[in-house]
């Protein structure tokens, strides 16, 4: 070797390189950002979706060097069922790939720890790209909770009619006062089979991703606190920010205006 190339390569290892510290940089904001949860997969669409040029590869390798691991669990195994309610029907029988928005909502309710006692959190989410139009938070897990997040979605989805809501077989989607708001707003119904996740399955998602990468550990110090932060993660992070797989990496807010500006829709 040259007397040239070897300061050559000494200059190299002395001087840092700038660009590699800024992508590092911006790897560990988006980690932070995503409560420990995103993968290399997610975070390289995010970079991308900023116009960053870079692969899943490179973005893995960052990852490493910071000590990043996301804390995504595995996947769980459901058991299956057959039992059907004979008067609301499976009508959507897994066929979630909808053609448009409002085709579809799917709903149903998780609990979440706040203020020292369980509180019940109802999701409303359309299917077509997996958005989440409505929710609504209370400590009884009753009928009015799914009444409220169907009210949120009907109002901010610019009263839509004639769109199949579906959901699993809860007690409080099967009260006479939901069915008389579905039949209000011109809506049919459809239950899954008694048991059987996998005919909700897109809702089974959404709550694993808000418990798996952004409830606090130890749950919520106060129910306004809970409120204020599980909003955030909803209606802005999972919605615009969050890329989906379902949308090719886009959020789902996002994959829906390019539909609406592909489509002409305002």
């Amino acid at each position: 070797m040259t007397r040239s190339c070897y300061y050559a390569r000494r200059l190299r290892r002395r001087t840092p390189d700038v660009e590699r510290l800024r992508l590092r940089s911006r790897v560990s904001e988006l980690f932070t950002q995503g409560r420990s949860a995103p993968g290399s997969r997610s975070i390289m669409a995010m970079m991308q979706d900023d116009g960053e040029q870079i692969g899943r590869f490179k973005v893995r390798s960052l990852m490493r060097e910071l000590e990043l691991v996301s804390k995504q669990p595995g996947s769980h195994a459901y058991k299956k069922a057959t039992v059907e309610r004979l008067d609301i029907p499976n009508i959507l029988n897994r066929e979630f790939d909808v053609p448009a928005p409002d085709h579809v909502w799917c709903g149903d309710i998780t609990y979440i720890w706040a203020q020292g006692k369980w509180q019940y959190l109802a999701v409303v989410l359309d299917l077509f790209a997996r958005r989440v139009v409505g929710w609504a938070l209370s400590g009884k897990p009753d009928a009015d909770l799914v009444i409220k997040a169907l009210d949120m979605a009907y109002e901010q989805r610019g009263k839509p009619q004639g769109l199949l809501f579906h959901s699993d077989q809860g007690s409080q989607y099967g009260r006479r006062s939901f069915r008389q708001r579905l039949w209000r707003y011109r809506m049919r119904q459809s239950m899954s089979r008694r048991g059987n996740c996998w005919d909700n399955a897109p809702m089974e998602r959404v709550f694993r991703s808000l418990k798996t990468e952004w409830i606090p550990t130890m749950g919520y110090a106060t129910v306004q606190q809970a409120q204020r932060d599980i909003s955030h993660f909803l209606m802005h992070r999972y919605n615009w920010i969050r890329p989906h797989q379902f949308n090719g990496g886009l959020p789902p807010a996002q994959a829906e205006k390019k539909l609406n500006a592909v489509s002409g829709i305002s």
